[in-house]
């Protein structure tokens, strides 16, 4: 049986790394210091393959085509995509990927959830795998990733529990699909609350943030899902703030847990606010 060595979510927003130097001193040093955890994790869990659930922009498909899942099989995932280099700002990046792993697992989940798909081709990656990559240093690890883009936008999205169904899915595949002794680690790439090119787009909300990330730290699942809806995800940053969906997939992965918060910062040169959590897999 394979297992699930790390699990852990953080916000991807590009001014993390295109104006990560607007901030106060303060707000620089709770991302590192969040970011150099995740990094650490990674490194001291031994993880083989890290799993990176993250949303898609409409990057990597038609809108009267769109898939909910995605899975990226190609040997090697490198990025950022040209179109996205002007405003992360962050260096060229070649990961490599386990499309053994991609496809086992691709192969578990494809009926648990609609419009689950395969591709084979590297993906366009903007800041859902670019500012994880950056941030948390992932080359350097020599962990093998296995990107899975979800929609968080395109109506119908799959919502707070269609994710963390598949989540659960996804789990119970990594434990008894994959070869014996691999460590399979997992990192939600998303959020918190913005609101990308809408009325709110300097705005955070503070308050809901707050709200999310201690609901996550008291560890109460079936509370985050009757509560932390995708509908109250939208009323806190439309269009944005429900990439928070990546982290609900992990959740369903590791079951009903509590988690240690890594730190929170709300800075409007961001347009995004920022969290990082780590799940007790003890």
């Amino acid at each position: 049986m394979a297992e699930i060595s790390v699990a852990m979510a953080a916000s991807h927003a590009p001014g993390l790394t295109g104006w990560f130097d607007k901030a106060p001193e303060a707000d620089r040093r709770t991302v590192l210091a969040a970011y150099a955890e995740i990094h650490a994790a990674i490194v001291e869990s031994r993880t083989d393959v890290l799993l990176v659930i993250a949303n898609d922009h409409i990057a990597n498909g038609l809108v009267s085509d769109y898939a909910n899942f995605t899975f990226g099989l190609a040997d090697r995932h490198t990025g950022p995509d040209e179109w996205f280099k002007p405003w992360l700002r962050v260096a060229d990046y070649d990961l490599p990927g386990r499309p053994d792993v991609a496809e086992a697992l691709y192969e578990s989940v494809k009926d648990s959830a609609p419009r689950v798909r395969a591709v084979r081709e590297n993906l366009r990656y903007d800041d859902n795998l670019s500012v994880p990559v950056t941030m948390a240093d992932l080359v350097s690890t020599g962990v093998a990733v296995v990107p899975v883009l979800q929609n968080c936008t395109v109506p119908p999205v799959p919502d707070e529990r269609v994710c963390y169904a598949l989540g659960e899915t996804l789990g119970e595949a990594i434990r008894t699909r994959l070869p014996a002794g691999l460590r399979v680690g997992l990192l939600g790439s998303g959020g918190l609350s913005h609101e990308p090119g809408g009325p709110r787009y300097m705005e955070i909300d503070e308050k809901f943030d707050r709200w999310w990330m201690d609901l996550l730290v008291e560890g109460d699942h079936e509370k985050v899902l009757t509560d932390a809806t995708f509908e109250r995800m939208e009323e806190a940053g439309s269009g944005g703030t429900a990439e928070l969906l990546s982290w609900m997939v992990v959740m369903g992965a590791v079951g009903p847990r509590p988690c240690k918060a890594l730190g929170y910062a709300a800075v409007e040169q961001w347009r995004c606010g920022f969290g990082a959590v780590r799940w007790d897999l003890s």
